[in-house]
C-alpha cells in the first residue's frame, strides 16, 4: 500500500504572495531593529536589506541554535528588570523540566505598568473598554497604576501571600485586568473563568487550585440581554471552602451580597493620598503567574501553570517582535477571560500600547460587531477567530467599505486554521494592503508556535513562519523530520512559557503523558502540520482526530474549508473511525443553513465539491444532518470526543460535560453508535 510518505512529491512552485510589506515597513519593524542590534551585540546574523525572507530565516535559525544567546539578547533589548541577577540563561534544556534564568527575581506586573512611570504618558489610555452599547470607557496609565496599587495593598491586607491563588469569575472588563495585575504584583497566582461558564465547569477548575479570593460579577450582558449570575456566584461561594474573601463587581448594578466586599472600596485611593503605587513582590523567574485550563476528553481540565518570567519573555517576543505592537498602537483581540487569548491580550500592556477590551457578543447587533469595535476604538492590530472571518464572508458584509478601518494594519486570526477563502475575503473586503496573520499556538504555552512576522510576505492559506526561538518541526511517526509533507507538530527545544507543571500532578505524570509520550523529550502538540520548503507553515487540524484513509493522512480543516463554502452548510464535522474489523468509517455531519434540506442532490453536491477541491480519498462515506456541531467552551469542534463516542465510549467517559457548549448535541452521536453496533 502506498503511504503519504512514500508518494513522490512534485517540486514546489513558489506562489505569488497575497501581500508583501514595503521596504519602509520592513525597515521600521521592531524585529528589523532588534536583529541589527543583536547582530552587533550578541552575534546574531546581520539582516540582508534586500531579502527580508533570508534575514528572518537566518535570525530564526540563530534563535533556535543559540537559545541562550537569543533570550539573553531579548532581556537586554527590552531592558527586563531583574531585581537579583540570573546565574545562567538555560541551566537545563531537558523537556519537561527546563530550567530558565536560575537565581533571577522579577515581577510581571511591574513590567506591565512600566509605561505608567513616564509622566508624559500618564494621561494616555492604557485600557479602552467597549461594551454592546458602544460607549468607550478609558482607564489611563496613571489610573491603572493607582487601581493596581490600591487593590494589591488590599489583597495583602486580606492575607494573600506569594503562591496563593486568586480567582476571577469575570467578563473581559477592565476590572479583570486590574485584578490580574494586582494578583501578580503580590506574587499571587491568577486564574479566571468567563461568567458564561456554569457553576460545575467553574468548580471543576477552581476547586483544583483552591483560591483564597474570588472576584465575581452579578451578571453580564450578551446579545442585548442581561444574564443574572448571582445564584451561580452563591454556589461558588458554598463550594470553595478555601475562600477568605469574595469581591463583588456590580456590572448589572446590584448591591453586594452580605459577606462580600465591594469592588469600588478596594480600588479607591487611600485617604489623604493621591498616589497608591504598587509594591511589586520580587519572585523567582519560575514563580507561578497564572493557571490556565485545557479541557481534556476525559477527567478534569488540565490546570496548566505558567511562570512570571517565562510569560514575560515569551509575550515580549511575540507581541513586540512578531506582532510589531508598541506605544501608539491599539490592540484588540475578541476573547473571553476563559481563553488564553485574554491573558495574551492583557500582556499587550507590556509593549506600552493601549489594550482594547470588549465585553459582549461577537455578532451584536449584527455580524459586523467586531469590525465596529475596531473602527470605534481606532484599533491598529485586530485579532479574531477564523470562524468569525468566515461568518462575515458568508453574510456578505463589507466592513472596509462601510466602516473606517484605516488604522488597522494587521488582521490576525486563531482558534482554527484560516481557510484560503478567509485570506481572500480580508484582502478584498478590508484592504488590499492588509497584513493578514493566521497564527497557531496553544493554551499549553500561552503563545504562538507560528504565525505573524511583519517583514515577510503573506501567502494564501499559510502561516508566515515559525516563531523566533521555537524549534518547530514536522515529524513522521518514527521521529524523522519532514518538509512539504504532513506530520506531527513538534517542538524540539524548550520555550520559557512551557508549563512549569500541572496543578495537582505531583509526580508530573499527567504533564509528561500530555506532550512527551509519543516522542520522549520532545513536545508533541497534537496538530498536523506542513513545513514548506519556503519556511511557511500550514496547520491541518488535530492529529489525534486526523483522518487516515488508505495510508494517507488528511486534516479535517481541509474538508471544512471545501464543504463550508456551500451556502447550504452552516458548519460541519468530519470524523474518521477505525473499526474493530480493520475497516474505516468516515462520516461527515452537517449543520444546515436555515431552510436547507439534505436531499440526494445536496449530498451529491457536497461529495463532488470535496472530490474536486481535495481528492476522492477525502469524500466521506456518509453525509448526515445534525442540529448543531458541538464545541468546547472556547469554540473548538469536539472531534476527538465525537470519535470516541462513535467508537462506543459512554458519554461520561468520552468528554467532561462541563467543558462543552451543548452536551445534548453529543447524545446524538452516542445513540448513533448504539444503532450502528446493534
Amino acid at each position: 500500500m502506498t503511504t503519504a510518505h512514500s508518494t513522490p512529491q512534485p517540486q514546489p512552485v513558489t506562489p505569488e504572495p497575497l501581500w508583501q510589506p514595503g521596504p519602509d515597513r520592513v525597515a521600521a519593524a521592531q524585529i528589523t531593529r532588534f536583529q541589527s542590534w543583536a547582530a552587533e551585540h550578541h552575534g546574531a546574523p546581520a539582516a540582508v536589506p534586500d531579502d527580508p525572507a533570508a534575514s528572518y530565516a537566518a535570525l530564526h535559525r540563530w534563535s533556535v541554535d543559540e537559545l541562550a544567546a537569543f533570550w539573553k539578547a531579548l532581556t537586554e533589548w527590552f531592558e527586563v528588570r531583574f531585581s537579583s541577577p540570573y546565574e545562567t540563561v538555560l541551566a537545563d534544556s531537558a523537556m519537561p523540566g527546563a530550567t530558565w534564568f536560575p537565581g533571577a527575581t522579577l515581577n510581571y506586573a511591574e513590567h506591565a505598568l512600566r509605561a505608567s512611570e513616564d509622566p508624559a504618558r500618564a494621561g494616555e489610555p492604557a485600557l479602552l473598554h467597549v461594551d454592546e452599547e458602544h460607549e468607550p470607557r478609558t482607564v489611563t496609565w496613571s489610573e491603572l497604576r493607582r487601581q493596581v496599587g490600591s487593590l494589591s495593598a488590599e489583597l495583602r491586607r486580606l492575607g494573600v501571600r506569594p503562591g496563593d491563588r486568586v480567582s476571577g469569575y469575570l467578563p473581559n472588563v477592565p476590572e479583570a485586568a486590574v485584578a490580574l495585575l494586582a494578583t501578580a504584583a503580590v506574587g499571587g497566582v491568577w486564574t479566571s473563568c468567563a461568567p458564561d461558564f456554569g457553576a460545575r465547569s467553574v468548580l471543576d477548575r477552581f476547586q483544583q487550585v483552591e483560591p483564597v479570593v474570588l472576584f465575581t460579577v452579578d451578571g453580564y450582558r450578551y446579545g442585548g440581554k442581561e444574564h443574572d449570575r448571582r445564584e451561580t456566584v452563591a454556589e461558588l461561594r458554598r463550594e470553595l471552602p478555601t475562600l477568605r474573601a469574595v469581591v463583588h463587581v456590580p456590572l448589572l448594578g446590584t448591591d453586594a451580597p452580605e459577606g462580600t466586599l465591594e469592588w469600588s472600596g478596594l480600588v479607591a485611593a487611600p485617604a489623604g493620598s493621591e498616589d497608591a503605587s504598587p509594591v511589586f513582590e520580587q519572585v523567582p523567574f519560575e514563580h507561578p503567574l497564572w493557571v490556565l485550563y485545557s479541557s481534556g476528553t476525559t477527567g478534569l481540565p488540565k490546570a496548566i501553570v505558567q511562570s512570571q518570567g517565562g510569560i514575560l519573555l515569551e509575550h515580549l517576543k511575540q507581541l513586540s517582535l512578531h506582532n510589531d505592537i508598541g506605544p501608539g498602537d491599539r490592540f484588540f483581540w475578541y476573547t473571553s477571560t476563559g481563553w488564553m487569548m485574554w491573558n495574551y491580550l492583557v500582556s499587550g500592556l507590556l509593549t506600552g500600547c493601549t489594550v482594547v477590551t470588549y465585553d459582549g457578543s461577537p455578532g451584536h447587533p449584527d455580524v459586523s460587531g467586531q469590525w465596529r469595535v475596531a473602527a470605534l476604538t481606532g484599533t491598529t492590530f485586530f485579532g479574531t477567530s477564523a470562524a468569525y472571518v468566515m461568518a462575515c464572508s458568508k453574510a456578505g458584509i463589507h466592513p472596509g467599505r462601510d466602516l473606517d478601518l484605516s488604522r488597522v494594519k494587521c488582521v490576525a486570526t486563531t482558534g482554527s486554521p484560516l481557510p484560503p477563502d478567509g485570506f481572500r475575503w480580508i484582502h478584498d473586503e478590508i484592504s488590499d494592503d492588509m497584513w493578514i496573520a493566521s497564527v497557531s499556538g496553544g493554551t499549553d504555552v500561552c503563545s504562538c508556535f507560528a504565525g505573524a512576522v511583519p517583514t515577510l510576505p503573506v501567502h494564501t492559506g499559510e502561516l508566515q513562519a515559525p516563531s523566533l526561538a521555537t524549534d518547530l518541526q514536522s515529524w513522521d511517526p518514527q521521529g524523522e523530520p519532514l518538509t512539504d509533507e504532513v506530520g506531527e507538530l513538534v517542538v524540539t527545544r524548550p520555550m520559557p512559557s512551557m508549563p512549569v507543571r500541572f496543578w495537582n500532578d505531583p509526580d508530573g505524570s499527567r504533564y509528561r503523558d500530555s506532550y512527551f509520550e509519543m516522542y520522549p523529550g520532545v513536545w508533541r502538540h497534537g496538530d498536523w502540520i506542513t513545513l514548506t520548503g519556503r519556511n511557511t507553515v500550514v496547520i491541518h487540524g488535530r492529529s489525534d482526530s486526523t483522518l487516515n484513509r488508505q495510508g494517507v493522512r488528511m486534516g479535517s480543516a481541509d474538508i471544512y474549508e471545501a464543504v463550508e463554502r456551500l451556502p447550504e452548510i452552516r458548519e460541519s464535522l468530519v470524523i474518521g473511525v477505525e473499526l474493530p474489523d480493520g475497516g474505516y468509517w468516515m462520516p461527515l455531519f452537517v449543520h444546515l443553513a436555515e431552510g436547507a434540506v439534505l436531499d440526494d442532490a445536496l449530498r451529491d453536491r457536497i461529495k463532488a465539491t470535496i472530490r474536486e477541491a481535495l481528492s476522492p480519498r477525502h469524500v466521506p462515506d456518509e453525509v448526515i444532518a445534525v442540529r448543531g456541531v458541538p464545541h468546547t467552551l472556547t469554540g473548538k469542534r469536539l472531534e476527538v470526543p465525537v470519535k470516541r463516542l462513535l467508537q462506543g465510549a459512554r458519554l461520561d467517559k468520552a468528554v467532561n460535560p462541563g467543558s462543552v457548549d451543548d452536551v445534548e448535541l453529543l447524545r446524538f452521536y452516542e445513540q448513533l453508535s448504539k444503532e450502528r453496533t446493534g
